[in-house]
């Protein structure tokens, strides 16, 4: 599959991807990911082993999109539940404190 990643055109396979990332530990996961056989890595630990670039030259998206059209299952960033029951201005208020009283 032709895709482009940080302005260059690469010709992907989901073989390739699992031949290039085979042996490849992975590193801790904070944020986007992909599940590559069992194991999952970030986003841009992928993308700088199969594009050969560095990781500030691409982004997350670029491969996340690549990736989910091989085939690949992909992981987003985790969105923040909010704290039970509370709203934006309770919160806002805990995070202020309580006013004193005198």
């Amino acid at each position: 599959m032709r895709c482009v990643i940080a302005r260059f055109p690469f010709d992907l396979t989901k073989s390739g991807v699992l031949e290039s990332m085979k042996g490849i530990k992975p590193e801790p996961v904070t944020g986007e990911s992909v599940i590559i056989g069992r194991r999952h890595y970030p986003v841009k630990q992928v993308g700088e082993v199969v594009t050969r670039q560095d990781r500030r030259d691409f982004s997350a998206g670029e491969v996340l999109r690549a990736m989910s059209r091989l085939g690949f299952t992909c992981r987003a960033l985790p969105e923040a539940a909010p704290a039970c029951g509370e709203s934006p201005l309770q919160r806002a208020s805990a995070m202020l404190g309580t006013p004193l009283s005198g």
